[in-house]
Order: structure tokens, then sequence, then C-alpha cells
């Protein structure tokens, strides 16, 4: 049993300092952070593991929270990043509302105290930024927000830290501090299935479990919103992390930021978000990601975002086109979905697609096999020696440029990982190797080599 808390509050409030100090009290406990490179994402929230008192818990450190109907209201990042806020709430058990003791109480305050409280969490409100404990009385004005009881902090210095956390550690569940049981499942093949709402992941899913040849049993879920199943297929056991229970609802706080003329859009645009985040943890947890897309639609921007956090990742992918039953004209439609997914998810070409109909099980079996190609793929490596003979073939055909005048040499390469693949080339010097040669290396590697489906990282550097 895990226990969450999510800290909340305006820009610049100091979240991400209390969630830095809660951090390092953890003893080296590694951060996990949610970040996506491509266009249209940020940085959405950060997640660690925190110990106070021998007591474990995750922390989610969120972007600023934005008030409805200001200036800034009409920025779509202020709006994606209050429905981050939003997520962080629905998924947390105990909620810090962080509040500006130097700039005082300001209408978002009181906006987000309402909010949070018409969420029926458990919150605690903490007034920052009082370094000395004779500015504590800056934090009496914030009682008019109707917090019952406030904690002056200072996050940067940790006056009032210790206080504020033996209350928080009293709600956590002695189970949540608990060793984590041995994983039962461990070394089993983990595929989460994400896609954009109503693309077919529950009928997928379902009629993966409902195969004759499929034995099922429950799993408990380790994400909050997941059931995991596993799936026997010929023998082979598979662990399905599906993420298809998004509901259409954020729950009755999300009303306070409804207008009557944009409901519906703000509704679906978080719909999307959540699915987008539900995809992040089902990803990390996974060794292959199968990407469901609608066949009727191709790829669109959420389909990008999801694929480019399976690359981030690093986890192997399958492309896996539904609903072709719906499709008029299979072969042309086919030669166009290649098109796009060389144009649109040009940075996963590796990874195989394939059509299927969930709704009329057609060919949905067609997985297991690469899956298991997948898997392989994932744990292959290749000797140093042999490597290097390849890596002296592909320079004396394709010739790197000098370095101010003084050539480039390369001295060897060699394997350092796999899940996923990971290459160094020994150069003598690597600021001069560029993103293009690199990627010449690795397209060279894929048709040696192959690792399909699976991205292959690939780095310079020195002696």
């Amino acid at each position: 049993m895990s226990f969450t808390v999510a800290i909340i509050g305006k820009p610049n409030v100091g979240k991400s300092t209390l969630f830095n100090r809660m951090l390092r009290r953890t003893g080296g406990l590694r951060t996990v952070a949610i970040a996506e490179k491509m266009p249209g994402i940020t940085r959405d929230r950060n997640y660690g593991t925190a110990e106070w008192e021998g007591r474990h818990f995750t922390v989610i450190d969120t972007g600023g929270f934005y008030a409805e109907g200001l200036p800034y209201e009409k920025e779509d990042m202020a709006r994606l990043v209050r429905e981050q806020s939003l997520l962080a709430v629905e998924e947390a058990d105990l909620i810090i509302h962080l509040l500006d003791g130097k700039d005082g109480l300001s209408p978002t305050d009181v906006e987000m105290a309402t909010m949070l409280r018409n969420a029926g969490k458990l919150i605690y409100w903490a007034v920052n930024k009082i370094d000395t404990p004779d500015k504590e009385i800056r934090a009496l004005e914030f009682y008019s927000t109707g917090a019952p009881e406030i904690f002056p902090v200072s996050a940067m210095t940790g006056l009032g830290y210790e206080e504020l956390m033996d209350k928080i550690s009293g709600h956590i569940p002695a189970e949540a501090s608990a060793p984590e049981e041995p994983d039962p499942y461990r070394g089993l093949p983990k595929i989460a299935v994400v896609g954009r709402p109503n693309v077919g992941k529950s009928t997928l899913i379902n009629e993966l479990l409902g195969k004759k040849r499929l034995i099922v049993s429950p799993v408990a879920g380790t994400t909050r919103d997941a059931i995991d199943s596993v799936c026997t297929w010929y023998g082979n056991p598979y662990l399905f992390i599906d993420t298809a229970g998004i509901r259409k609802k954020m729950g009755g706080y999300a009303k306070t930021f409804r207008t009557s003329s944009k409901s519906k859009q703000v509704d679906e645009s978080a719909v999307e978000r959540l699915s987008l985040m539900r995809a992040v943890k089902s990803i990390e947890r996974a060794d292959i990601a199968i990407l469901l897309l609608d066949a009727t639609h191709g790829v669109v921007e959420q389909d990008q975002r999801i694929a480019g956090m399976a690359e981030e990742f690093g986890k192997s992918m399958i492309v896996l086109f539904n609903k072709w039953d719906l499709v008029e004209n299979p072969e042309k439609r086919f030669k166009e979905l290649r098109s796009e997914i060389e144009r649109r998810l040009w940075f996963a070409t590796a990874a195989p697609f394939v059509t299927t109909s969930g709704l009329q099980r057609k060919r949905i079996t067609n997985i297991f096999p690469l899956i298991n190609d997948l898997m392989t793929e994932r744990k292959k490596h290749i000797s140093t020696g042999v490597l290097n003979r390849f890596l002296a073939r592909i320079l004396s055909a394709q010739p790197f440029p000098s370095h101010k005048g003084k050539p480039l040499k390369f001295y060897y390469m060699a394997q350092t990982g796999t899940e996923p693949p990971v290459f160094h080339v020994v150069v003598n010097y690597p600021q001069a190797v560029k993103d293009q040669q690199l990627r010449y290396i690795e397209k060279a590697i894929r048709a040696e080599y192959g690792f399909t489906g699976t991205p292959i990282r690939i780095y310079a550097k020195s002696r």
C-alpha cells in the first residue's frame, strides 16, 4: 500500500524547494521526474519517494496553479498547468496547500482552498517563506481561506518543517511503510496498452483475456487506476498493464474551473491530459508499450506524445491500428498509415505496426510473436570485437569530417547496456560528433543487427 502527498500552490510559492527538502531526507532515494522533450509537452509533475520517521511515501511536485478568469487564462499553458494540479489532487491521499507568506493572500489562494475542500481530501495549509520566527504573524491572514490550522514554514531554511512533517506522517498507514513484497511476476514481459480515450483499449484487452488459449489470473495493480492481468499464450506468460479505465469526469472539484461556454472543451481536454498521465505511469512500468491507434483517424498529436514518452523511457513499442473493420479501402489506408508513421512517428520507425479489429477479434493474437521478438531484441548484446569490425567497415564507407583541421579518430565502439541497448563510441573529440552522425551509426546498427522496435542510445565519449 502506498501513500501519496501532493504539493499544490501558485507559481513561485516554493513548491519545488519543499519537494527537494522532503527528498533530501530520504538518504539518497532516486527522484523520478516525468518529462517529455517533444513539442507541446512541458515537465508536468515530478515524483519522488520521501521518508519521515521511518514512514515512506510518494511526493508529487506540481506546476504553479493559475486561477480562472485572470488575464493569462487565455494562454494554453496556464490552463494545462492548472489541469496538472487537478490530476495531482485526484491521485493524492493528502494535499499540502502551499501559500506565499511574503506576497500575502490572493484570490487564487481563496479559489484553490475552495477547490481543495470540494475534493474531499485531507489537506494541510502551509504558509511558506516564513524565514524567521518574528515573521510568523504574516500567516494569520491566511485563516480567511477557511483553513482550520495554518503551518508557518520555510522550505528554504527548514523553519517549521519538522512540525508539518510530524503531522503528515501521523496519517501514513503503517502498512504503507512496510517492506515491499517480492514481485511474484518478476521476469515476465510487461506490456502497457496505451492510447487516447475511445480507441478500443478495453475491447482489445477483454478480447485478449477471453481467448480460449489464454489463461487469466488477476494481479493487484501497483498504480491506483490500473488492473494488471497475467495471460498465458501457448505456455508463455505475459503481464498486461490495463490503462483503459479512464474516467470521463475528474470529480466535483473540477466544476470550479468550468464556465458555461467552455465546459465541454475543458472536460475533453482534462480527459486527454488524464489519459496522457495514465500512459506515463504505465509506460514507466512496462518493457513494451502497445500504442493503440484508431485506424480511421490515423496518428494525431496525442499519439505522438505517447510514442515520444515510450522513446524517452527507452521502451520497445508496437503500433497497433485498431478498428480496421471500419476502414473502407484497406490497401489504400494501409499505405496512408505507413506514410503517417514515417512522417509523424519518425523517431519510432523501427517499431512494427499491425492492423486489428478488437470488436471482430481479427489478428489480435498476432501481437504475441511480436512481443517475443521485441523482448529478445531488447536484451541483445553485440561483442566489442564484432562492433569494432563493424565500425571500421562503416567508417571506410562514410568517413566523418575532421575537427578544426584535425582528423576525427574513432578508437573503438562497445555496447554498455541493454533494455534499451546502449552503445559508446570512443573518439578523440567527442564534441565533434554530431547528432546526424550518431543517427547514421544507429541506422547502420539496425541494418546489421536488427534491434527491431526498441530505442537505441549511442553516445560519443573520450578515452
